[in-house]
């Protein structure tokens, strides 16, 4: 799919049942790898159970998906050069940048045959579950719901901090927290926790132990199966509520 933006054209992935009917709509933020094959396998699995999901590319203000080229299997530990390379892109994508991009993406599936009327549910991966919480806090009337697993940077010390918009959101939101990672230390788990707490915001934060960021991941070296599952379940327990 190509979705209209302010900043241009995002190219897309989009999943629904195979009926054509409308379904509730599900916003899936991609990880730093980006728009690839198994974002997509996780997306049908989405609409395997009854949505209509689009996955854009975040990053297509520097070219269309896969925007840098990956190995198989991802391994950023032994591969170094995949952040090298990807970090200038991830901080090119401001908060500002990514709150306009996400009302172009709620406008597109607002206005899709595809979905139902009504609010939206966010899921989002790594640096996904930081622009899912801004997304939420931006755009309150527009998400019903918001997930976020081994997500990064949520609850910084920055002024931007996507933690600080908690007062703003009227969403339902799910967190699955890896214990083993080095983007989300504990500190700044406890920080969130607080800030959803002192705004009333329905939540559920668990942290899954053993697994590393990335655990969703099927094709990095951080995947961890068992987690992963717990996700899903979560995931869609979530989205059963919702919908």
């Amino acid at each position: 799919m190509e979705i209209p933006t302010p900043d241009g054209t995002a190219d897309a992935y989009l999943a629904h049942p195979a009926d054509g009917d409308p379904r509730p709509a599900v916003l899936l933020y991609m990880d730093a790898f980006g728009l690839r094959p198994h974002l997509e396998k996780m997306a049908d699995r989405l609409a395997g159970a009854g949505h209509t999901v689009l996955v854009p590319n975040v990053f297509y203000r520097h070219g269309r998906a896969p925007v840098v080229e990956l190995p198989d299997p991802i391994d950023p530990v032994s591969r170094p050069e995949i952040f090298e390379r990807l970090g200038p892109i991830m901080r090119a994508l401001t908060p500002e940048l990514a709150v306009r991009d996400a009302g172009a993406y709620l406008d597109w599936l607002a206005g899709s045959p595809l979905t139902v009327d009504g609010p939206v549910a966010l899921t989002g991966y790594c640096m996904g579950a930081g622009l899912a919480l801004r997304t939420a806090g931006h755009y309150p009337d527009r998400v019903a719901a918001a997930a976020g697993f081994h997500g990064g940077g949520l609850a910084t010390d920055a002024p931007d901090s996507p933690h600080l918009l908690a007062d703003r959101i009227t969403a339902e939101l799910y967190f699955g927290h890896a214990d083993q990672d080095h983007a989300l230390p504990a500190e700044q788990i406890e920080r969130l926790q607080e800030a959803l707490t002192a705004a009333g915001v329905r939540h559920r934060a668990e942290v899954y132990t053993g697994a590393h960021h990335g655990y969703t991941q099927a094709d990095t070296t951080a995947y961890d199966q068992e987690a992963a599952e717990r996700h899903w379940t979560a995931l869609l327990d979530l989205l059963s509520r919702t919908f």
